[in-house]
């Protein structure tokens, strides 16, 4: 028999799924209760013989991965995960022992995750061999989660659209649409700028010292528009208007204004690929 518990902060989920349960007509399954969050589940795992429990991740409290973490590897049913997660996710560990469920999930479906759970009993080897697979899948999952949320910040972030230089006895405002480069030499960080009365076809450039470091330029510029071609220059994509094939697979980009900046080789394969060429 498959004693069963389904976890899930929603209502409605933990209804629906009982009810594919049920549809199942499986002889050998029985639901002996629902948990409405982690610390509920994490209840009835310590005190309920369970054999097989539906987890939501995403849940107040404790969430599925904490729920798990809490129970000692012997202590552990088998788990199908219950989940709003990408496809991927579920491509990745279809062949795995442990299941991952998409919401809203399949009657078939469903029943695919019961014969795994069947076949996971019996003896210590299959479930030494489920908790290792489930630690591989927590660890890909932490990982996936680290990734969603540096790119979730990424969006987030506001970049510099402008950018504040000292000018003789004053202080100029530089769109950073104007900026053909950023480079560094000796120390000194330089900035190469297209002024508004250099937008011809030959336009000159003007430098300004900064106190910036080409770190700091970095990590407040676009990403999508600028791009460190060397350990000591960044460059405006847009004003890139031709690439020379240099020395030992380095390339000299000639930008607006004709001014020149040598990429590195291993920052112009980079390159190439940000330019799709």
């Amino acid at each position: 028999m498959l004693r069963v518990l389904i976890v899930d902060d929603e209502a409605p989920a933990r209804k629906r799924l009982r009810k594919l349960l049920d549809d199942l007509e499986a002889d050998d399954l029985t639901i002996v209760g629902e948990a409405e969050d982690g610390v509920d589940a994490l209840e009835h795992l310590q005190e309920d013989d369970v054999d097989l429990v539906f987890l939501d991740i995403r849940m107040p409290e404790l969430d599925g991965f904490d729920v798990l973490e809490r129970l000692a590897p012997d202590e552990r049913p088998v788990v199908v995960f219950t989940t709003a997660y990408d496809a991927y996710a579920v491509r990745a560990f279809e062949a795995n022992a442990v299941d991952y469920l998409l919401k809203p999930i399949g009657k078939e479906r469903l029943a695919e995750a019961i014969d795994r759970a069947r076949r996971l009993r019996g003896s210590p080897e299959t479930r030494d061999l489920n908790d290792a697979r489930l630690g591989k899948l927590l660890d890909w999952i932490d990982a996936r989660q680290e990734q969603q949320q540096e790119l979730a910040d990424l969006d987030e972030r506001t970049f510099l659209d402008q950018i504040s230089v000292p000018y003789r006895d004053r202080i100029l405002i530089i769109p950073t649409e104007d900026l053909v480069t950023a480079e560094i030499n000796e120390g000194i960080t330089r900035l190469f700028v297209r002024t508004d009365d250099d937008r011809g076809p030959n336009p000159h450039l003007r430098q300004h010292v900064v106190s910036y470091t080409l770190d700091q330029l970095e990590s407040n510029l676009d990403p999508d528009a600028f791009m460190r071609v060397h350990r000591s220059s960044i460059v405006h994509l847009k004003h890139i208007k031709e690439m020379i094939p240099w020395f030992s697979g380095r390339y000299k980009l000639i930008m607006t204004g004709d001014h020149e900046v040598i990429a590195s080789r291993e920052r112009s394969k980079k390159l190439k690929s940000r330019l799709m060429l």
